[in-house]
């Protein structure tokens, strides 16, 4: 569904990526880790092409979309739903306008249509009694449920996610976990996560892929992630003090 084939960018004279090379399944779950400045936000912003590569190639559903004019690559970045860091909502609007918003800059669906989509997507969220409020009303948590809402208005076969739950406290992150299985699960969605949380990466992710230096150093299943012999990836795990003797596949999983 996305392919990297041999992705190189540099910013400011740094290497940020460099020949990277992956596939992300149609699906699944896959989570990008790293340290901040390895390249993960940089790697998403590819996908969507924000950003083009200074060499090589992205794919998204086998069509190469690097070198895309304006009307194709809006046709495949419509194939995208996208939770920024910040969730990213017009504080003017109000919760149920700022999840229309898509359905109204890029359908020409009606706004009895649209009412009911809203409802619909406030209901999967629990979101129902939010609708008329406006973002400055809500928590945190409540803002990136938002912010998913609008991401999948448009059934999107594919959702990016910025740093889901930065920002936010244990219990609420683990919340947003379980909506990203549960978008998995229900939806069919694929989704591509970037987060400094590996709580987060082991309990939500089908796959691993951890960046270092801009260079991919483990993509992995989670039970096969925590059990690298690769020392960065051992130095990454015991900073957040998990070791191989925790229960991530079965006890902390949402599966």
């Amino acid at each position: 569904m996305i392919r990297f084939e041999n992705i190189t960018k540099i910013l400011g004279g740094k290497t940020v990526l460099d020949q990277i090379s992956f596939e992300v399944n149609e699906g699944e779950t896959f989570v990008i880790v790293g340290l901040s400045g390895a390249g993960k936000s940089v790697t998403l912003k590819h996908m969507i092409r924000l950003m083009r590569p200074d060499s090589g190639t992205v794919f998204i559903d086998g069509e190469p979309i690097t070198h895309l004019e304006r009307f194709a690559l809006q046709t495949v970045r419509m194939k995208f739903g996208v939770l920024f860091q910040s969730a990213a909502l017009l504080q003017w609007m109000s919760v149920k306008d700022n999840i229309a918003l898509p359905l109204r800059e890029h359908t020409d669906r009606g706004e009895e249509e649209i009412d009911q989509l809203v409802g619909e997507k406030l209901h999967m969220l629990n979101l129902s009694d939010a609708g008329d409020k406006f973002p400055s009303d809500l928590s945190g948590g409540m803002q990136k449920r938002v912010g998913l809402a609008r991401a999948i208005i448009m059934n999107p076969k594919i959702v990016l996610y910025d740093e889901p739950t930065s920002g936010l406290d244990p219990v609420t992150s683990r919340r947003i976990d379980g909506l990203i299985v549960d978008m998995r699960k229900e939806l069919g969605i694929t989704s591509v996560v970037v987060t400094h949380d590996l709580h987060s990466a082991l309990s939500i992710g089908t796959r691993i892929m951890l960046l270092h230096e801009g260079r991919i150093v483990e993509n992995a299943p989670p039970e096969e992630f925590i059990r690298s012999k690769d020392k960065t990836v051992q130095s990454f795990l015991e900073s957040q003090y998990i070791t191989k003797k925790g229960n991530w596949e079965t006890g902390l999983s949402y599966e």
